[in-house]
């Protein structure tokens, strides 16, 4: 390695970097000093985020990507590197959703959710693996979710999409392996968080949506994706004592918790506050027109956890354990 190397930032590309999960990861790799190239749609979030980089000793670039469009996921990655320089990180986090029963969504909306949440993660990989192989160094972390492995009722596209995403992981993972490659792909599979995300899907539920409790704020999954990327050689990452907890029921007992999701499943994903009538960001980002920030954090901070015992614990595991490729 030479010493130009050394000294230069890493490079990391985070998608859905407005909001939520994908607004704290770019904080937290922009406090580590990194360059990092910004994608999502709402241009106010993401020159919020732009700033956020900055202000905690990083460099940063904001690009208004739609990822459900490979051409342009894959045009934002060669501006990156022009710009910034080689992409050694990509973190997959962009989505969307539409909380109703399966019956009441639209066939063009199950599509849009799909092409975002599950291809948007597609292209995403792809454009990044187009820049990692040659140069035969990266790691690409993707924002997985407990949902990914047992779904509930009212978000059958999301989970869908992160069952897919899930298996798409996988596949891709193995054929790494089998190149004998030294880029590497991870996922980090995540708890409810306190996201801007309940205050701008589409809903058509008679109350407002909230996470299914307990909560965590955005910085526990960011904290857990930044330690992914440096160990991207572990297969996967659980967030969260109930992420545990429903992965591992959902193994024991998947029948039991069917009829267990059947009866509370409804309920817990709502508030006692009547949804309304409200704009959402299925087609447009709500950001985009009258310039609002909507921040990492949502509408639940009295109500979300800021650490969790349980992903500390497995990251000191690993560092101390030095495990590589469980």
């Amino acid at each position: 390695m030479t010493q130009d190397s050394q000294d230069r930032r890493k490079v990391v590309v985070v998608t859905g970097a407005s909001a939520g999960i994908g607004r704290a990861v770019a904080r937290r790799f922009g406090a580590q000093g990194a360059s990092v190239g910004l994608l999502a749609r709402g241009r106010a979030g993401l020159e919020a985020a732009a700033g956020e980089v900055v202000a905690a000793g990083g460099r940063a670039l904001a690009l208004p990507v739609d990822v459900a469009e490979y051409a342009a996921v894959d045009a934002a990655a060669g501006r990156v590197e022009e710009e910034l320089g080689p992409i050694d990180v990509w973190v997959n986090s962009a989505f969307t959703s539409v909380f109703a029963p399966f019956c009441e969504i639209d066939p063009l909306e199950y599509r849009r959710v799909t092409e975002v949440t599950y291809l948007g993660s597609v292209h995403g990989t792809r454009a990044a693996l187009a820049r990692m192989r040659p140069r035969d160094q990266g790691a690409i972390v993707q924002v997985g979710s407990a949902l990914g492995e047992r779904s509930i009722p009212l978000q059958s596209a999301y989970c869908g999409a992160k069952h897919a995403v899930n298996g798409f992981v996988e596949a891709v993972r193995v054929e790494l392996l089998h190149e004998g490659s030294n880029v590497h792909i991870t996922i980090v599979q995540a708890p409810a968080v306190n996201t801007p995300q309940f205050s701008w899907v589409r809903s058509r539920l008679p109350r407002k949506p909230q996470p299914v409790p307990p909560i965590y704020q955005p910085e526990v999954v960011a904290r857990a994706i930044a330690f992914a990327a440096e160990h991207p050689r572990h297969k996967q990452y659980w967030v969260g004592a109930s992420t545990v907890g429903t992965v591992l029921a959902q193994r024991l007992a998947p029948a039991l918790l069917d009829r267990y999701l059947a009866r509370t499943g409804f309920d817990s994903q709502q508030t006692d506050a009547p949804t309304g009538s409200r704009p959402d960001n299925l087609w447009t980002p709500l950001d985009e027109g009258d310039g609002h920030d909507y921040g990492a954090h949502g509408d639940f901070d009295d109500r979300s956890h800021s650490r969790s015992a349980q992903s500390w614990l497995t990251r000191r595991m690993l560092s101390l354990g030095g495990w590589r490729g469980r």
